[in-house]
């Protein structure tokens, strides 16, 4: 009787590792879905750094491997005129005789950006300002391949732009959506002044970062990590290979880095991503008003809530709805309005269309008005805040 269950120990491993087996395929993490239903690369979790024997970080070269083939140099030819203004001189032409040949000659001028290649089909992200009015696009991987990539969207509020290649076997670099704290250790990843492709290390020093006055919409990743120009679109990755933001901004009053870099977080590339490809624009909301900038006088301060109508567009939404100069904006759908990004931010959210209930001060008295949400049309801001330039 014994004999004829010695097989039963042998029987209850096997079942305790197929269901160990199960569960981890059960909890991998999955791959998230682009709007177009393509399977985007799943992010990495764990950090991939070398440390010494005592446990302290010496490396982060795994995750630059990991990273660094997707991210790619952008060289943009656009066709240019040049003249000598004295050759338009009538006076100056009939001296000659009107001999002097046409000085308008198509020229090309070679300027520099970056770029990170988010799915396997060849789309890349990158900023609007790399790709703004080029004739031609052309992409350079770092395995020394190159490719010339057409514009498939921009979106100048944001400041980024989608691209495409027409290569196979590309490497790519996951989103990470959430997650990433001030303190984090992240890397910059692009090719500033030309020099090739070149990796930064810092941390991040704030999120959210807003009303600066750099893009329409602002929810800006800040880093001290060294970016400079050449580095526009670039990636900046965590310690495990993710990419978190894609570099669009430094501040600096003479054009190179001085530890305050502005990345745009991933989940906003994501977002514009999938819109154009979708729509071939980002759709966004639009009241038809302008704001009283922010006071950046004394930042200890706390801001108060609400934020001052300057002025009112004839005709638009906010008018219709009788919206005035100095009202002040309390809250929108119940939701309590904390600054001037806040409202630009979440009216952009709303469907055109759509109605929105929108609580304001005037005259010391609380008026509640319904809008109907408008369109927007592209604009951007004016800024003291430098787009990373192109070479």
């Amino acid at each position: 009787m014994r004999r004829s269950f010695t097989w039963l120990p042998w029987v209850l491993l096997v079942i305790v590792i197929a269901s160990f087996i199960g569960w981890q395929k059960l909890h991998q993490p999955q791959a998230p879905v682009a709007a177009d239903g393509v399977k985007m690369p799943a992010e990495k979790v764990e950090p991939l750094v070398g440390t010494s024997r005592t446990g302290g970080v010496v490396s982060y070269s795994a995750a630059v491997k990991v990273a660094a083939p997707a991210v790619v140099n952008i060289f943009t030819l656009q066709k240019v005129k040049q003249s000598n203004p004295l050759f338009n001189d009538p006076a100056f032409r009939e001296f000659f005789g009107n001999q002097i040949p046409d000085q308008n000659q198509g020229q090309t001028e070679n300027s520099l950006g970056s770029g990170v290649i988010v799915r396997p089909d060849g789309y890349i992200l990158t900023n609007n300002h790399v790709i703004a009015q080029a004739d031609q696009i052309v992409v350079a991987l770092q395995d020394g391949r190159r490719a010339e990539a057409k514009v498939i969207g921009a979106d100048p509020d944001t400041d980024l732009a989608v691209i495409k290649i027409e290569l196979d076997k590309l490497p790519v670099l996951p989103f990470k959506l959430s997650g990433n704290e001030v303190g984090d250790v992240v890397l910059a990843i692009g090719n500033p002044f030309g020099v090739g492709q070149t990796v930064t290390q810092g941390i991040i020093s704030a999120t959210g970062r807003s009303d600066l006055g750099i893009n329409t919409y602002e929810d800006f990743i800040q880093t001290d990590a060294a970016i400079n120009p050449g580095n526009s679109g670039g990636a900046l990755i965590d310690v495990a290979g993710n990419l978190i933001g894609v570099n669009t901004a430094i501040f600096s009053q003479s054009g190179g880095s001085l530890g305050i870099g502005f990345a745009i977080p991933a989940k906003v590339c994501q977002q514009v991503m999938n819109s154009i490809l979708k729509d071939g624009r980002v759709i966004r909301g639009w009241l038809g008003i302008s704001l009283v900038p922010p006071k950046q006088d004394d930042v200890l301060q706390p801001r108060e809530a609400g934020v001052v109508v300057a002025d009112v567009l004839k005709g638009g939404p906010a008018a219709l709805a009788g919206l005035k100069v100095g009202d002040k904006i309390m809250k929108v759908n119940n939701e309590v309005i904390t600054s001037t990004s806040h409202l630009i931010n979440y009216v952009a959210l709303q469907a055109p269309n759509s109605i929105i209930h929108v609580e304001v001060i005037r005259g010391g008295q609380t008026v509640a008005l319904s809008v109907k949400v408008g369109e927007r049309k592209v604009q951007s801001p004016d800024s003291q805040y430098i787009p990373l330039p192109q070479r």
